[in-house]
């Protein structure tokens, strides 16, 4: 269970390629406070027998002998004790190895974000249709379930894998760490990064990306970047994607940048449409200035 935002209890995480189908995908489960993966090879054995998981860690005692436990009166009143601990700090460690790795490599790792329907995907669709092979594209995908977006990355041409999360709202850096491993992210490369469709948790986990990229699209109000500032503080560039639309509605660009500007004044903006390709080469150029 994430011990931020209490989601993902009793919860699988599972890592799939589109290519292999159902057939192979690792999952992890918790067993009480044991958790572990199990790589599973669903034509290799018969599911009509249950899964034994043993997990009797506990020494049997004989406790027929007396006890006998004293009894210390102190003053509480005259004890403070303080404890701190960043709950995060776990995620924060893997979040720079997981940086590390991508430095050595001379990998750049976006982390797109998103509510949901902005399209993130749609964006990366075109993105690995013109410029994949150029940028050396590859993708991670967060959802909470199904291998849909999987699929269309994997159409348009770039080596992708899914983490589903079920009830998780957020990826994480060990979830990102150990699809990287399954990928297979080669030397000089552009890692995607897709996040699951939440404005609010993923601003929290550091996945060890590059760059964080923000995306909204004309469809969801210019008030966002207020009612949502966290996930704007921390981006390092906005996509207003569906501008295309724009005749069609009542969003005010200008009140739109300005509220942005206040919330967080480094941020950078691209106008863009990934139904007409509007601003789409400003994109690009700004993924290179990246490498």
């Amino acid at each position: 269970m994430c011990g931020t935002c209490g989601c993902g209890e009793d919860d699988h995480i599972t890592y799939k390629k589109p290519s292999e189908g159902e057939k192979n995908h690792t999952h992890e489960h918790q067993h009480g406070p044991y958790a572990h993966a199990h790589f599973h090879h669903h034509d290799d054995h018969d599911h009509d027998h249950p899964h034994a998981h043993d997990h009797d860690h506990l020494n049997d005692h004989d406790h027929s002998h007396e006890h006998i436990h004293p009894h210390v009166h102190t003053n509480l009143e005259s004890q403070t004790i303080h404890i701190q601990r960043n709950i995060l700090s776990k995620n924060d460690l893997q979040a720079e190895q997981n940086r590390g790795y991508f430095d050595a490599l001379q990998i750049v790792a976006f982390n797109l974000v998103s509510s949901p329907g902005s399209g993130k995907t749609s964006i990366l669709e075109r993105t690995i249709k013109e410029k994949g092979t150029a940028f050396n594209c590859y993708v991670i995908e967060g959802d909470q379930q199904t291998l849909n977006d999987a699929k269309r990355i994997e159409q348009a041409g770039a080596p992708v894998i899914q983490i589903n999360t079920g009830n998780g709202c957020h990826l994480d850096a060990l979830m990102v760490n150990k699809a990287i491993k399954q990928l297979g992210v080669l030397q000089k490369s552009t890692l995607f990064i897709e996040n699951v469709g939440n404005l609010v948790c993923p601003a929290l986990f550091d996945l060890g990306e590059t760059k964080r990229v923000v995306i909204i699209s004309v469809t969801e109000g210019e008030d966002k970047p207020a009612k949502y500032p966290n996930m704007f503080q921390t981006a390092q560039l906005c996509l207003i994607n569906k501008t295309d639309l724009l005749p069609y509605l009542d969003f005010d660009m200008n009140s739109f940048l300005d509220i942005a500007k206040k919330v967080n004044p480094q941020l950078t903006f691209i106008e863009m449409s990934a139904k007409t390709g509007q601003g789409f080469e400003d994109w690009y150029k700004w993924i290179a200035d990246q490498h």
